[in-house]
C-alpha cells in the first residue's frame, strides 16, 4: 500500500498524540522555559515527519525521519528531568517515554524500508 499523505503515517499520528499529551501534562507548569522546550521538541517529531514526506526524495525524507527520531530522544531526556524535578509523576513519565520509544521504532522501521527500497536493483 502506497502512502499518499503524511497523515496516513502511523508514526505521525502517534507523534501528534504525544504532543497533545505533553501539552496537557505541562499546561500548568510555571517553569516556562522547560515547558516551551519540551512542547517544541514534542511538536518537532510529527512536523519533521510531515516536512520530510513532502520533500520529494527518499533521501530527504530519511534525513527528516532521523531528525524526528532525535526529537523523540530529546523529549525522553526531558521527561526524565521533569520527573526528577517533580513536574510529573513516574507513571506519566514512563507512559510518555514508552510512547516515544514506540514512535522511534516505527520511524526506524520506516527508514529501513526506504533504504531497502532505494537499494533494490
Amino acid at each position: 500500500m502506497k502512502i499518499e499523505r503524511f497523515e496516513e503515517i502511523i508514526a505521525w499520528q502517534k507523534a501528534q498524540d504525544v504532543a497533545v499529551d505533553i501539552y496537557f501534562s505541562f499546561s500548568n507548569a510555571k517553569d516556562y522555559s522547560f515547558k516551551d522546550q519540551i512542547c517544541r521538541a514534542s511538536v518537532s517529531i510529527s512536523n519533521n515527519i510531515a516536512e520530510g514526506f513532502d520533500r520529494g526524495t527518499d533521501a530527504d525524507f530519511t534525513r527528516f525521519l532521523y531528525i524526528a527520531t532525535a526529537s523523540c530522544s530529546e523529549v525522553r531526556s526531558m521527561l526524565y528531568l521533569a520527573e526528577r524535578l517533580k513536574y510529573i509523576e513516574i507513571q506519566k513519565r514512563d507512559d510518555l517515554i514508552n510512547n516515544c520509544l514506540e514512535i522511534s521504532r516505527l520511524i526506524k522501521g520506516f527508514i529501513k524500508s526506504l533504504n531497502n527500497k532505494s537499494h533494490k536493483p
